[in-house]
């Protein structure tokens, strides 16, 4: 077991039930998925770029990357329905558990100028969306072997129904937000 979940089953669920004034256990929220995703526009011309994209995701996530698909064509962008443009990865469990905690230990540290992740990535049902500018902070990825640095939106799916208890839950897990 994870040290940070183990931290969430014997510390942060008795606590957010008192702070939230919860009857139940089954109540607390608790994280569901965290899903990793990075689109580039690179792909139209060149679609061998996601084959690199492929391997620093799943280096990151520790699970392999899917490619991801076009669903509509777009003539303006030259995107046509069916066509590779990105990577996804849905990590849950014990992986979701490991990339949350490097996420906060390891990774935000090291975003330059950082100050704290803003308040309003919530999506109003307890959800959490983020942006990184560049895949370089995660200590995974070997900064000689990178051929361009590519930014990533990582959501964080809980069980909360709204934002003020999702934020409750992702603040006793240490993620560093804004104040």
């Amino acid at each position: 077991m994870n040290r940070l979940q183990n931290k969430y089953q014997k510390e942060i669920v008795p606590d957010l039930q008192k702070q939230l004034a919860l009857n139940n256990v089954m109540e607390v929220p608790r994280l569901e998925k965290i899903i990793i995703s990075v689109c580039t526009s690179e792909a139209v011309q060149n679609p061998k770029v996601l084959n690199s994209v492929v391997e620093e995701i799943s280096a990151i996530a520790g699970q392999k990357a899917v490619i991801t698909k076009s669903k509509k064509a777009i003539s303006n962008f030259k995107i046509r329905a069916g066509l590779a443009l990105g990577v996804r990865v849905t990590l849950r469990k014990e992986k979701m558990w490991a990339f949350l905690d490097r996420l906060n230990t390891l990774a935000l540290p090291r975003v330059r100028d950082f100050r704290g992740l803003p308040s309003k990535g919530f999506d109003g049902r307890g959800n959490y969306n983020m942006g990184l500018k560049e895949q370089i902070v995660f200590p995974e990825i070997n900064y000689d072997r990178v051929e361009k640095v590519r930014g990533m939106n990582i959501t964080i799916c809980t069980t909360a129904k709204t934002d003020a208890h999702g934020k409750a839950l992702l603040d006793a897990l240490g993620m560093p937000f804004r104040k």
